[in-house]
């Protein structure tokens, strides 16, 4: 990183001689970038994997035992006590660990009993696995709109309501809680179940109460920019035995597997009358993510640090509007997110990977980003995204004005620091320029 990081961050406005002040030079403009070193992320490599989880996958490898349906009894298998573990950190009757957090939405629906070609609710800011996994599940999603704050907007989908909707799935979307217990209490009024898409927000509470656990069922993933990481995987939470019984039979327990997870009884079902679709997790993930376990919550006090430090340091900043959480602490704080009203948030996110910070506008027409629901083209007849646009024009709206910067757990205060430096320096010379023009 640039300068002594035990100096105050230097002011993005530089004196001129006359007295007043002008906006440090962008290094989109050829000016010298706030840093030079690749900013931390997933996908090169900045993740929270300690020896002793390496140890642990190693030890399942050496075992040869791979399969979670082996000769062992279910509480001595790697997949057994991680969702035994599971359950103790939730807080909830039962747990399933499966290949991915797709896989896990799709079987909490079909363990839910929805029907096949039944609408199901979600949000219009998503990531793409949540409707493609409304369609795996034989479902149609209904899309709807969100707020200001990209949450799902209750008075959008009472206000649009069908009888053809047989279930919500609410989304705690870059890790911040959706209004889950106005939500919870609207299906109930409905009489359909609610999903919690929680895949990005493993660990997140709201009130004092861990996400995931509000719905029917909880998804999350496990892949690899998640808080728990084995590269691919994901499991469900619930509390419905006959709904886990389903997705465990659906998941692919064959053969009376199904007993396995079941000790203290029998099933509520025997399966035979579901299809397998094979979506189990493998035994080496499982070690991995137990022994990654015991450290989440030193994890998620670094996510938690990481995003007060540079949601303080920028609240009120003029020009971006910084996305506020239903509750105090309600989120994940694995990613900074805030719009900058005006549409030029394209240029914004531009100017600051120009300063050495990855940041990506979620509606940038020259970003395929699967986040944006115009770009879900297996849900339309038309192609065109100007049309699809049209079908959620507020969600549209707001994510073209949207920023969204990754933070890893990994990111030192030094790190922040330069996030902090390099906003202010982008925003400074918007200012300046739309003061100008």
């Amino acid at each position: 990183m640039d300068g002594n990081n035990d100096a105050p961050a230097p002011s993005p406005l530089r004196p001129v001689q006359n007295g007043s002040e002008l906006p440090e030079q962008l290094a989109l403009h050829g000016g010298r970038p706030v840093r030079r070193t690749p900013w931390p992320t997933y996908d090169k490599g900045a993740v929270f994997v300690h020896t002793e989880d390496e140890d642990a996958a190693i030890r399942a490898v050496r075992s040869h035992l791979y399969f979670r349906y082996d000769h062992r009894p279910a509480n001595e298998t790697e997949c057994g006590r991680f969702e035994d573990e599971l359950c103790r950190y939730f807080g909830t009757r039962h747990a399933l660990a499966v290949s991915s957090g797709t896989a896990a939405l799709a079987l909490a629906l079909m363990g839910a009993g929805v029907p096949p070609g039944s609408l199901v609710a979600c949000p219009g800011f998503t990531f793409v696995a949540t409707p493609s996994a409304i369609v795996l599940a034989g479902c149609r999603p209904f899309l709807v709109e969100v707020d200001d704050d990209l949450r799902m907007d209750l008075d959008d989908l009472r206000r649009r309501w069908r009888p053809e909707i047989r279930a919500v799935m609410v989304v705690h979307m870059r890790g911040f809680a959706a209004d889950v217990e106005a939500l919870s209490a609207f299906a109930a009024e409905m009489g359909v179940p609610l999903i919690e898409d929680a895949v990005p927000a493993l660990g997140a509470e709201l009130n004092g109460r861990k996400l995931g656990t509000f719905g029917a069922a909880g998804a999350f993933s496990t892949q690899s920019d998640k808080a728990l990481n084995c590269g691919e995987g994901g499991f469900l939470i619930t509390d419905d035995s006959t709904l886990f019984a389903r997705a465990v039979a659906l998941s692919g327990a064959y053969e009376g597997r199904l007993r396995r997870h079941f000790p203290h009884g029998e099933p509520p079902l025997t399966g035979l009358d579901l299809p397998l679709l094979s979506l189990r997790m493998d035994e080496i993930r499982a070690a991995l993510l137990r022994a990654e376990l015991t450290r989440l919550p030193q994890r998620l006090a670094l996510f938690h640090r990481n995003y007060a430090h540079v949601s303080a340091a920028l609240a009120g900043l003029s020009g971006i509007a910084v996305r506020r959480p239903v509750a105090p602490g309600a989120y994940l704080g694995e990613a900074f997110v805030f719009r900058v009203p005006g549409g030029d948030a394209g240029w914004f996110a531009r100017a600051l990977r120009a300063e050495g910070i990855d940041a990506r506008n979620i509606g940038a027409d020259d970003d395929l980003n699967v986040r944006a629901f115009w770009n879900w083209r297996f849900l339309y007849d038309s192609a065109d995204p100007g049309e699809i646009r049209a079908t959620l024009p507020r969600t549209a709206r707001l994510l073209t004005e949207t920023v969204d910067v990754p933070l890893s757990s990994n990111l030192t205060p030094e790190d922040c620091d330069d996030l902090v430096r390099a906003v202010r320096k982008v925003a400074a010379a918007r200012e300046t320029a739309l003061v100008g023009s």
